[in-house]
């Protein structure tokens, strides 16, 4: 048994790849799956539509790479971390769909929290600030507003759970309610420093403790498939949020090490080790991962709009049909033209948590087309990671400048536009790995790493491998119009907020 099952469960889509022992890619599948968006603001997936699609890639891929269960030592699951579902413990069956981590329907109810004074409590315990990104107040949503669920939950009828969660249970046949410390930490429930469910926190939020589920390391016997899934049982032995198992397939095990993860949005973690850095700059204090019980500690930036910018180019407006035109789109731009992009579709998220504002585009003229906006759609996620790496920056103050790099990750890195420019603002390297399905990849090794199969943090990070770095050569001078262009656009943006 020298393959791992990583299944990458995502916000448009699910996958699944198989890893062998040298961390080598034997098979992948993807499949994507409907997103619905009932009221603006609003996004939600149907539960079994990432089920079935989970199922679906994992047997795809194994079918590609011609094995059987007999041959995978062990499954590691990472998701959309705050993506809210909650499930009937005797049916399995969703009552509601799943709230997804860009829904902002809780706003109202959060602006609540904050005038109450609650903020301050939930953040030095949860390292997070109370928004509608996270779980907790999706959960209250859906407890309040589907008939009788508030009752049932009480009753201990009702279990609540992160994608990963859910497909622990549907993958163990109902046996196995756990997640791991990662997701956890992104509950709004979760004390981050005692690694405990915290009764303040459930009060607050009036969520009940009989719907959490059990909180493991992040490699750990999670449990076993049912044998009928894939024609015999495989052990579930690693689970990590998206962006951590990003940071692990990144090897960003030493204190100062950062990475960058571009898919629907666009996520930075920086790790700081042992200790739960307080940020003084409305960044986020998260867990990285959980192993042997001892929990290693991240600062983190979320941008809620990255990749999906690409899909409102091709979705929305029509003027290109697949993502990789992007970039020679935005090389053919006006160069005299400043065109600003501030892609708050759903608010605008760290440094500036503002859910009520609304994207807008700055500098148009007369002779602004496809090209210009292809340019500012990019461009706003180097602009958004500028924003976040000045934050770390000034939270981590002790960095050796010498080594400041950003490692990258995610579907919009295939673009060498988008990473020459992210170089350029940053003025910094930007390194590519070899391996760039690092999510993945970070899942399989947790599962891996429990099953024997692969080495200690360590010597797994002696074999990371760049695939190309990314040398700024803008001008400072360019570089400073361009970052002030940007702040003034974000300025504008934020005054538009009359609330």
């Amino acid at each position: 048994m020298s393959y791992v099952l990583a299944i990458d469960q995502g916000t448009t889509s699910s996958r699944a790849i198989v890893f062998r022992q040298d961390i080598s890619i034997a098979a992948q599948a993807q499949q994507e799956f409907p997103q619905h968006f009932p009221a603006s603001g609003w996004v939600e997936h149907e539960p079994e539509d990432i089920w079935v699609s989970t199922l679906t890639t994992c047997r795809a891929a194994l079918a590609q790479a011609g094995l059987s269960a007999s041959d995978i030592a062990a499954i590691g699951i990472t998701n959309q971390r705050e993506t809210t579902v909650v499930w009937d413990r005797a049916t399995g069956q969703a009552v509601h769909r799943a709230i997804v981590w860009q829904d902002r329907r809780t706003a109202a109810a959060c602006a609540q929290l904050k005038a109450d004074g609650h903020e301050p409590m939930v953040a030095a315990k949860t390292g997070l600030i109370v928004d509608p990104y996270f779980s907790g107040t999706k959960v209250a949503w859906i407890l309040d507003h589907v008939p009788g669920a508030r009752a049932r939950a009480e009753r201990g009828e009702l279990l609540f759970g992160t994608v990963d969660c859910y497909l622990l249970w549907r993958l163990t046949g109902g046996k196995i309610h756990a997640t791991d410390a990662t997701n956890a930490s992104r509950t709004l429930l979760f004390n981050i420093h005692t690694g405990q469910w915290d009764d303040e926190l459930l009060a607050l939020l009036g969520v009940p403790r009989s719907m959490l589920p059990e909180v493991r390391d992040s490699s750990h016997h999670f449990g076993d498939s049912e044998p009928d899934l894939f024609g015999g049982a495989i052990a579930i032995r690693g689970i990590a949020g998206d962006q951590q198992a990003a940071t692990i397939g990144q090897a960003c095990f030493a204190p100062g090490m950062m990475k960058s993860t571009y898919g629907t949005g666009c996520f930075a973690l920086l790790n700081t080790g042992a200790v739960a850095v307080k940020s003084q700059h409305q960044l986020l204090t998260t867990i990285a991962y959980q192993l042997n019980g001892v929990r290693t500690y991240a600062l983190e930036g979320s941008i809620f709009v990255a990749g999906s910018a690409v899909q409102w180019l091709r979705d929305g407006l029509h003027i290109i049909d697949h993502a990789s035109e992007t970039g020679p789109l935005a090389d053919k731009s006006d160069s005299l033209q400043s065109v600003y992009l501030v892609p708050a579709f759903v608010g605008l998220g760290a440094p500036y948590w503002n859910p009520r504002v609304r994207g807008a585009l700055f500098g148009l003229t007369r002779n602004t087309g496809p090209a210009e906006l292809a340019h500012a759609a990019l461009e706003s996620v180097c602009y958004q990671t500028y924003d976040l790496w000045a934050a770390m920056r000034a939270d981590w103050p002790d960095a050796d400048e010498a080594s400041i790099v950003l490692r990258v990750d995610g579907g919009m890195t295939a673009s060498d536009w988008t990473m020459q420019r992210l170089a350029d603002l940053l003025d910094a390297p930007v390194d590519r790995p070899m391996i760039a399905e690092t999510t993945a990849l970070g899942a399989g090794y947790l599962a891996g790493l429990s099953a024997g199969i692969f080495p200690e943090p360590q010597q797994f990070a002696d074999n990371w491998r760049l695939q190309h770095r990314f040398r700024p050569v803008m001008s400072k001078a360019t570089r400073a119009r361009k970052l002030k262009g940007w702040a003034a656009a974000v300025r504008g943006l934020l005054a538009s907020d009359d609330e």
